[in-house]
């Protein structure tokens, strides 16, 4: 073969070639398991006996299903009240963005919510709501004179759940966004000074738009981190009272997996679901990554 002609076929070759080991790796750990769950959710199967093809009859099933919609419901009520996570997120790099002294320290306490395990986050918030010796027990027993359990009424229980589940979601898109203010133009921010913007004129007009990378791949994890949310539900409540802290990610692990379920059929349709749900999600970012590679 000719030399320019294999120069040219090794140039067309190498992305391929380096792209193969990640390909693999993502059809082996991520597009084979979905399409086994989708596969094991037309079948009725306890994981150890002989399948039995229902078709259907878990999906259907699901629709009369009560606790479904309860998880359901509270997944929702995750998404909405987690984006909280990324305003708060900026608020606070803004505020650590200063060269003053001892700003590190600030930092490095802030940090501390990003670098601890979900498993210590959920057993710090359950002895702070603890009836009895919880500081948030006894700050409302001041109040009220009878104190709150947060986690032992089915109305709370999800809204303290996902206020524990924010302390180390918001450090996380503080991070972000003090990686993206290092990245902040200074030459436009002088300028935009000169043109006599501050305040809140400068943070919307000139600093925001720099910063929108920052903000894509917040919204991002923030999103997938609500709907995936499951080690906080089993630590503090293991989806009580009464099931009404449940999310469809700890349903599915009920049904499929729990001493109470072993319907591994019925937990594969619940995670069709809920990665149906997530689908919307995930085409929509995937759609906005293509339209700014393009330029559009």
């Amino acid at each position: 073969m000719p030399a320019p002609r294999r120069r040219r076929l090794n140039r067309k070759l190498a992305p391929w070639l380096f792209l193969a080991p990640g390909v693999l790796m993502f059809l082996i750990y991520v597009l084979i398991p979905i399409g086994e769950s989708m596969w094991i959710s037309f079948f009725q199967w306890d994981g150890l006996s002989a399948k039995t093809w229902v078709g259907l009859s878990n999906y259907l099933e699901l629709l009369d299903d009560d606790a479904f919609y309860t998880s359901l419901k509270n997944n929702l009520i995750w998404l909405v009240l987690y984006m909280l996570a990324i305003p708060f997120g900026l608020f606070i790099a803004l505020f650590l963005n200063q060269t003053v002294r001892g700003i590190r320290i600030y930092k490095s306490l802030f940090f501390f919510p990003f670098v601890i395990s979900q498993v210590v986050v959920g057993l710090i918030f359950s002895w702070f709501y603890a009836p009895g010796f919880g500081l948030f027990f006894e700050l409302t027993k001041w109040l009220d004179g009878t104190g709150i359990a947060i986690l032992a009424n089915p109305n709370t229980v999800t809204y303290g759940i996902i206020a524990a589940g924010l302390w180390p979601q918001i450090a996380y898109c503080m991070i972000l966004y003090l990686t993206g203010l290092n990245a902040v133009a200074p030459d436009q921010i002088e300028a935009a000074r000169l043109d006599g913007a501050k305040g809140i004129k400068m943070l919307w007009y000139v600093v925001l738009p720099q910063l929108r990378p920052a903000t894509f791949i917040a919204v991002v994890v923030t999103v997938i981190g609500a709907l995936r949310s499951f080690d906080l539900v089993s630590i503090m409540t293991d989806g009580g009272p009464f099931g009404s802290s449940r999310v469809l990610s700890y349903y599915m692990y009920e049904q499929a997996l729990s001493e109470y379920g072993y319907r591994m059929g019925y937990g594969a349709a619940i995670a069709v679901v809920l990665f149906a749900i997530m689908m919307i999600f995930i085409s929509g970012f995937i759609w906005k990554m293509w339209r700014d590679e393009r330029g559009l």
